[in-house]
């Protein structure tokens, strides 16, 4: 059953505006998503509303990914429930951004090879450590130690329950990048490059990434470390909007197509969608307006 939407006050907005920090409301919109991933992960395969020409192992894909974003997702909502660890939940949005737009790719349409490819593309480092055992078994004339065996074992049960064999594995189509992917959906580029690889600073911490986060400048040029970093009100946000571009996707893959309640819950994805886009408008003012031209 999909949890109630939060109920956000007058008075709540009018101290939003006050304060110029709308973190507190955007917060609630962000744990209500969360919670309306979990609902969608845990929906049985046998459920009549779904359909059922989905394959057990394409449709344990779909949940995965779902639930994935659900439990990231919860995960920032216990780092950041009193605005700190900004360092940290920026790490994840950058996981959750991705999670989100593959699972979107996935259900864009009905292409047994997009499953395929997603899975064949996660068994590469696999593959790679399987080589390098049985090259390190070969040059011990075949004298196997229990720590391989028990690797092997792990990455053969691995392949079997994906339904491939290993040479199935290296024939299959490689995995679009994430850019691909966003063109495919109709999406800008810059979706692209403001959500993976700007999201690339905090998870590799590059320059850009400590100075963001984990270093700061004092009047006199020196650098000293920082302290703690607030989750950005953004993050709040475009976190928010592209899982329910996700979410809308998933259950017009999922559900059938004569399913009357299908409308009813894209409806309520997009007057989520509505209400967050409204209070960000207060948020960015006039981000967007014309810049003046310099004098």
């Amino acid at each position: 059953m999909i949890p109630d939407p939060p109920i956000i006050t007058a008075e709540e907005m009018q101290k939003c505006r006050e304060t110029g920090d709308y973190r507190p409301v955007l917060f609630e919109w962000y744990k209500f998503v969360s919670s309306v991933c979990y609902v969608f992960a845990n929906l049985m395969q046998e459920s009549p509303a779904l359909r059922k020409d989905i394959c057990g192992r394409d449709y344990a894909v779909l949940i995965g990914l779902m639930n994935r974003c659900a439990k990231l997702m919860h995960a920032n909502i216990d780092l950041s429930h009193k605005g700190a660890f900004g360092e940290t939940t920026s790490i994840i949005d950058r996981c959750i951004f991705e999670s989100s737009v593959i699972l979107n790719w996935l259900c864009a349409n009905n292409n047994k090879d997009k499953f395929d490819r997603y899975i064949a593309s996660g068994f590469r480092t696999e593959l790679e450590l399987k080589t390098q055992i049985q090259n390190a078994i070969d040059k011990r004339d075949g004298v196997h130690l229990q720590i391989e065996d028990r690797m092997l074992a792990s990455v053969d049960r691995h392949i079997e329950q994906a339904e491939f064999d290993e040479e199935a594995l290296k024939n299959t189509k490689q995995l679009p990048d994430l850019a691909a992917m966003l063109v495919a959906l109709g999406k800008d580029r810059i979706i692209y490059t403001t959500g993976q690889r700007i999201g690339s600073h905090h998870v590799h911490g590059t320059w850009v990434g400590l100075r963001m986060h984990y270093i700061t400048r004092e009047e006199n040029g020196l650098f000293r470390t920082r302290g703690k970093t607030d989750t950005h009100v953004n993050q709040y946000v475009y976190i928010s909007l592209i899982v329910l571009e996700t979410l809308k996707s998933f259950v017009r893959f999922l559900f059938v197509d004569s399913d009357e309640e299908t409308e009813v819950v894209l409806s309520l994805f997009e007057s989520i969608i509505d209400e967050i886009w409204e209070i960000n408008q207060e948020v960015v003012g006039t981000d967007f307006a014309v810049a003046e031209p310099e004098s």
